[in-house]
Protein backbone atom coordinates (compact mmCIF):
# COMPACT_ATOMS: atom_id res chain seq x y z
CA UNK A 1 0.00 0.00 0.00
CA UNK A 2 1.63 3.20 -1.45
CA UNK A 3 -0.45 5.65 0.80
CA UNK A 4 -0.75 4.58 4.15
CA UNK A 5 -3.16 7.07 5.51
CA UNK A 6 -5.46 6.26 8.15
CA UNK A 7 -8.42 6.77 5.41
CA UNK A 8 -6.60 4.38 2.99
CA UNK A 9 -6.04 1.67 5.71
CA UNK A 10 -10.06 2.28 6.48
CA UNK A 11 -11.02 1.71 3.20
CA UNK A 12 -8.68 -1.33 2.63
CA UNK A 13 -9.62 -2.86 5.64
CA UNK A 14 -13.77 -2.96 4.59
CA UNK A 15 -12.41 -4.35 1.26
CA UNK A 16 -10.86 -7.09 2.91
CA UNK A 17 -14.13 -7.72 5.68
CA UNK A 18 -16.65 -6.63 3.28
CA UNK A 19 -18.51 -4.36 5.83
CA UNK A 20 -18.21 -0.55 6.95
CA UNK A 21 -16.11 0.08 9.58
CA UNK A 22 -16.65 3.41 12.20
CA UNK A 23 -14.00 5.56 11.22
CA UNK A 24 -13.25 6.37 14.88
CA UNK A 25 -13.24 2.79 15.81
CA UNK A 26 -10.40 2.04 12.72
CA UNK A 27 -8.57 5.40 14.45
CA UNK A 28 -9.01 4.40 17.98
CA UNK A 29 -7.45 0.88 17.11
CA UNK A 30 -4.76 2.76 15.22
CA UNK A 31 -3.72 4.33 18.31
CA UNK A 32 -3.57 1.56 20.55
CA UNK A 33 -1.15 -0.07 18.11
CA UNK A 34 0.60 3.17 18.04
CA UNK A 35 0.78 3.14 21.69
CA UNK A 36 2.35 -0.90 21.84
CA UNK A 37 4.82 -0.09 19.78
CA UNK A 38 3.39 -2.16 17.00
CA UNK A 39 3.08 1.19 13.80
CA UNK A 40 4.80 4.44 14.14
CA UNK A 41 2.26 7.42 13.37
CA UNK A 42 3.56 10.72 11.47
CA UNK A 43 2.67 13.32 9.78
CA UNK A 44 2.45 13.22 5.69
CA UNK A 45 1.33 16.91 5.16
CA UNK A 46 0.91 18.41 8.21
CA UNK A 47 -2.78 17.41 8.08
CA UNK A 48 -2.64 14.09 7.65
CA UNK A 49 -1.46 11.25 9.32
CA UNK A 50 0.44 8.10 7.89
CA UNK A 51 1.10 4.87 9.84
CA UNK A 52 3.99 2.63 9.25
CA UNK A 53 4.93 -0.76 11.22
CA UNK A 54 7.88 -0.84 13.28
CA UNK A 55 10.24 -3.60 13.77
CA UNK A 56 8.19 -4.93 16.56
CA UNK A 57 4.77 -5.10 14.31
CA UNK A 58 7.06 -6.70 11.42
CA UNK A 59 8.17 -9.07 14.19
CA UNK A 60 4.32 -9.16 15.48
CA UNK A 61 2.53 -9.94 12.00
CA UNK A 62 5.16 -12.75 11.12
CA UNK A 63 4.95 -14.45 14.23
CA UNK A 64 1.25 -14.42 13.60
CA UNK A 65 2.16 -15.76 9.73
CA UNK A 66 3.93 -18.51 11.50
CA UNK A 67 1.17 -19.41 14.16
CA UNK A 68 -1.80 -19.39 10.90
CA UNK A 69 0.53 -21.93 8.78
CA UNK A 70 0.82 -24.21 11.65
CA UNK A 71 -2.60 -24.12 13.26
CA UNK A 72 -4.85 -23.20 10.47
CA UNK A 73 -5.89 -24.95 7.35
CA UNK A 74 -4.95 -23.45 4.27
CA UNK A 75 -7.95 -22.90 1.88
CA UNK A 76 -6.63 -22.74 -2.26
Amino acid sequence: MSDSSGQTIKTELEKTQGRDLLTGRVYTNLNELVDKDLVHKGSKNGRTNEYSLTDEGCEAVETRRRWEKRYLKQTA
